[in-house]
C-alpha cells in the first residue's frame, strides 16, 4: 500500500511542479483567493464553494497578492492573481494544487478500505493499484480542480452506507456529509441523490430488527437523516465563505424556464447554489464544438465518453472493470455491495452522456474509483487461474502507466498508439488543456534558440511570462509565416481556415509533452 500510494504521489507532484495551468485552473484559484480575501461568493457561481475552499487552504500558504475589488471577468481574475500582481505563478499553482494531491491520496485509503471489506487484502491490492495506476486520476489529481475531489466524496459516501447496514449510527450521517461535499464541490453528482437517499433507508433497514412498521420507520429516518445532512454541508460550505451569504455575480445569470427551472426553484439550496444551477443549464444549450477520432462536430454525441475511455483507459485495467463488475453480480455474497458500487457510477455516467459538453474523461473520473474496488472482487472467484490473471493485468496496467510518465494527461493504451497519438483521436483536457507552456519554453530555448517562432496557443498561461517571443499566425498572410509554427493541439485538432491551410503546408517537426506540435515553415 505505501509503495503504490508513493509512487502516485511522486508522479502527482511532479506533474504539479512542471505543468503551468490549465484552462480551468486559473478560475478556481483566483476565486480561492477572493475566498480568502474579500469572503465574496461573486465568482465561479457554476460550481459550489467547498472544492475551492480546499483549493484555498494551498493558496493562503503560498499568500498571493491580489487587488481589492476586482471587476473583471473570472478568467481575467486568475490571469491577473497569476501573472498581473508580482506573484510566482510556479509557486501558487503549486500549492494550489497540492491540497488536491493529498485529498486524491485519502480518497486511496477509502478504495483500499472498501475493497478490503468486500474481497480481502489481495483484493484490496489489486483495487488500490489500479487506482494508483489509473493516469486519469493522477493527471486530474494533480490539478486544482475540482473533478477528483468530487467523484472521491462520492465514492466516500458510498462506502460509508456500505458500513452503515451494521451500524447505522456513525457511518449514515457521516455519508451524508461526503455525499455534501460532493455536491458542495460539483453540481454534477446531483443525479446519485435519488439513489444514495435510497440506498440510506436500505442500509438502516438491514441494520434494524424488530417488526416490518418499526423497520420501515427507521429505513425512512435513515434516509430523511443522511438527506438533511447533506444538504447542511452545502449551506455550510456557503456559509463558510460569506456568513451573510451577500449574493451579487460576476456574470449573468440566466433564466430556465420549464421543469428545470422548476427543479432549480425547489431545490432546498442557498439562492447561489440555484444560480449556479442555472448557470450550468445555460451552458447546456450552448452550442459546444466537439472532436473525437478526426471528426469534428457541433453539439454532443451520446457515445463520446465510452469512446473516449475505451482510448484512454489501460488495457489491462478495461479487462479487470469488467471482470470485476461481473464478480460483483454473480458471487452470491457481494450481490448487495453490487447494488451499491455499480448504480451510482452508471447514473453518473448517464447524466455525463446526457450532456452538451464532450470535453474529457474527466467528467467520468469517478469510473476509475469505483470499478477498481469492483475489480479487487475478483480475486473472490473460485476459480485457480483468478489470481495468476488478476496479478498479470495489473503488471500490464503498471507498465502501460509508467510507460507515459511524465504525461499522463495526454495518456491513450496502446491499442490507439498511446501517449503521442492520443491528439488524432481526442482533445481539449484529454491531450491538451494548457499543461505544456513552460515545456515548450523550455524546448525553444534549447533547439530553436534565434529562430522566428508563430504561436497557436490553447490555454490560460501567458506564453511572454516564460520567455516566449511569439506572434499569431492567423492575423498575417500566409506566406509570410516563416521559421518556427508551434500550435496546441486541441487548436490543431479543430483548425479551419487560414491556420487549417497553414497547417497543410507545414512540416511536423517536434512534439512537446504530447500536447503541443512544432511544425518547420
Amino acid at each position: 500500500m505505501v509503495l503504490l500510494l508513493g509512487q502516485m504521489a511522486v508522479a502527482m507532484v511532479t506533474a504539479a511542479v512542471r505543468q503551468t495551468p490549465t484552462i480551468d485552473e486559473p478560475v478556481y484559484v483566483g476565486t480561492a483567493a477572493v475566498y480568502l480575501r474579500e469572503h465574496s461568493l461573486r465568482f465561479n457561481p457554476e460550481h459550489p464553494p467547498l472544492g475551492k475552499l480546499v483549493i484555498a487552504t494551498g493558496v493562503a500558504v503560498a499568500d498571493p497578492r491580489l487587488d481589492a475589488g476586482f471587476d473583471g471577468s473570472q478568467g481575467e481574475l486568475g490571469r491577473r492573481l497569476l501573472y498581473e500582481s508580482g506573484n510566482d505563478p510556479w509557486r501558487v499553482m503549486f500549492w494550489a494544487r497540492l491540497p488536491v494531491i493529498v485529498l486524491t491520496l485519502l480518497f486511496g485509503l477509502v478504495v483500499f478500505a472498501f475493497a478490503r471489506e468486500l474481497a480481502g487484502p489481495a483484493g484490496a491490492s489489486v483495487a488500490l493499484a489500479l487506482y494508483c495506476l489509473s493516469p486519469d486520476v493522477i493527471a486530474h489529481g494533480s490539478l486544482a480542480t475540482l473533478d477528483v475531489p468530487a467523484a472521491g466524496s462520492v465514492l466516500t459516501s458510498v462506502w460509508l452506507l456500505w458500513r452503515a447496514r451494521l451500524r447505522p449510527h456513525l457511518p449514515l450521517p457521516l455519508a451524508g456529509a461526503a455525499f455534501g461535499a460532493a455536491l458542495a464541490t460539483r453540481m454534477s453528482v446531483l443525479p446519485a441523490l435519488p439513489v444514495l437517499v435510497v440506498t440510506a433507508a436500505v442500509s438502516v433497514w438491514a441494520a434494524s430488527t424488530g417488526d416490518r412498521r418499526r423497520r420501515l420507520v427507521r429505513a425512512a429516518t435513515g434516509a430523511a437523516v443522511f438527506a438533511l445532512v447533506a444538504v447542511a454541508v452545502v449551506w455550510a460550505a456557503y456559509l463558510a465563505v460569506d456568513p451573510r451569504l451577500r449574493w451579487d455575480p460576476e456574470q449573468r445569470v440566466p433564466v430556465v424556464r420549464g421543469l428545470r427551472g422548476l427543479f432549480v426553484e425547489l431545490m432546498p439550496f442557498p439562492e447561489p447554489y440555484r444560480d449556479g444551477m442555472r448557470v450550468q443549464f445555460g451552458f447546456e444549450y450552448r452550442p459546444w464544438q466537439g472532436f473525437l477520432f478526426g471528426r469534428v462536430y457541433t453539439g454532443s454525441l451520446w457515445y463520446y465518453l465510452p469512446a473516449a475511455l475505451l482510448v484512454k483507459t489501460p488495457l489491462g485495467m478495461l479487462a479487470l472493470w469488467a471482470a470485476g463488475a461481473a464478480s460483483v453480480l454473480t458471487v452470491r455474497r457481494l450481490r448487495p455491495a453490487a447494488a451499491l458500487l455499480l448504480p451510482v457510477p452508471a447514473i453518473l455516467l448517464a447524466a455525463a452522456m446526457y450532456g452538451s459538453r464532450d470535453f474529457g474523461t474527466r467528467y467520468a473520473v469517478f469510473l476509475p474509483m469505483f470499478l477498481a474496488v469492483a475489480a479487487g472482487c475478483v480475486l473472490t472467484l473460485r476459480w485457480r487461474w483468478a489470481p495468476p490473471a488478476a496479478a498479470l493485468l495489473v503488471a500490464l496496467v503498471a507498465v502501460s502507466s509508467l510507460r507515459t510518465y511524465p504525461y499522463c494527461l495526454p495518456y491513450s493504451n496502446e491499442a490507439f498508439g498511446g501517449p503521442s497519438k492520443t491528439r488524432l483521436r481526442l482533445h481539449d483536457s484529454n491531450v491538451d488543456w494548457g499543461q505544456d507552456l513552460g515545456r515548450l519554453a523550455d524546448r525553444l530555448r534549447g533547439r530553436y534558440r534565434g529562430e522566428r517562432v508563430w504561436l497557436v496557443y490553447k490555454g490560460s498561461g501567458v506564453p511572454s511570462y516564460y520567455g516566449i517571443d511569439a506572434a499569431d499566425p492567423r492575423r498575417v498572410p500566409p506566406d509570410e509565416v516563416r521559421g518556427v509554427l508551434v500550435v496546441s493541439d486541441s487548436a490543431a485538432a479543430k483548425a479551419t481556415g487560414r491556420l487549417a491551410e497553414l497547417l497543410r503546408s507545414s512540416r511536423p517537426v517536434d512534439d512537446v509533452g504530447h500536447s503541443i506540435t512544432v511544425y518547420r515553415r
